[in-house]
């Protein structure tokens, strides 16, 4: 049975667009058939973190409108043949886009693919609630450890379930392990816990998703912490028994070894204005 989700966020810059990416990826990789749905009318990201910028002739928009048939508008990944991307237009503002239209076009593409995974506007604004409806099984919100963060996320998981949606489980990303130790960061756990929200992942912030950025490559290609969270994410989505528990970062007893060249933290002082 086909399975759609949104990823939504309630700010913009928490890594909303490159999870949504790498889970696809991840997916596809484990033997689904996957469609990502660039959901960001007027930008778009999903083109650019899939490399397929240079792809596109038809998008989200032109389907909507009768402009060319589905099929037409589907990338497939020239490397993996079963993550397929669903562009936004880039030039058309979100009103444009029809909750009718785009229902019809969630329930076609539940019968052509196994997931559907919907790369949402971060905030609580029309862009977000147009592509709200019932053809929608399963929602995640991207967090940061940080109190803004945590409260629009908040209001993103009230308006969420105020249109029906399932209640969010929540991904926190760009956590830092020492900081977490040192009590300078909300640990995934804490995050969840103020947002009365199941956990479902949780991220490092690790410079080899930015590197692979800079060289446009996608993470799930380069062997690092934030590959193996990606995948303990897409497994738990697709519900594959036996996955790794959640690594608990800034929570668990270090090993001796890690104790002893742990890194020092540099005091940070408050400036006076």
């Amino acid at each position: 049975m086909s399975t759609a989700w949104i990823i939504a966020s309630g700010k913009g810059g928490v890594g909303k667009s490159t999870v949504t990416a790498c889970v696809g990826l991840a997916m596809a990789r484990e033997g689904r058939r996957v469609c990502i749905i660039d959901g960001d009318v007027g930008l778009r990201d999903q083109d650019a973190l899939l490399g397929l910028e240079n792809n596109i002739v038809f998008d989200l928009l032109d389907v909507a409108e009768g402009h060319c048939r589905l099929e037409q508008a589907l990338i497939c990944l020239p490397d993996e043949a079963r993550l397929s991307l669903l562009p936004a237009s880039q030039f058309a503002r979100a009103k444009e886009l029809k909750p009718g239209a785009f229902r019809r076009i969630l329930a076609r593409l539940k019968r052509l693919f196994d997931v559907v995974l919907i790369d949402c506007p971060a905030g609580i604004e029309r862009s977000l609630r147009g592509l709200l409806n019932e053809e929608i099984n399963a929602c995640v919100l991207i967090c940061t450890p940080d109190d803004i963060c945590i409260r629009n996320a908040e209001r993103t998981a009230g308006v969420l379930e105020s249109k029906g949606m399932p209640r969010p489980r929540v991904v926190v990303n760009r956590l830092d392990d020492t900081l977490i130790r040192e009590g300078e960061m909300y640990s995934a756990a804490t995050v969840a816990a103020t947002l009365d929200l199941e956990l479902l992942g949780e991220i490092l912030d690790d410079p080899f998703v930015y590197r692979a950025t800079l060289t446009h490559q996608s993470p799930m290609n380069i062997k690092c912490d934030a590959q193996a969270a990606f995948k303990r994410i897409a497994f738990r989505m697709m519900d594959i028994p036996g996955v790794d528990p959640l690594p608990g970062y800034g929570t668990r007893k270090l090993s001796w070894f890690r104790r002893l060249f742990q890194p020092t933290l540099k005091e940070v002082k408050r400036i006076d204005r």
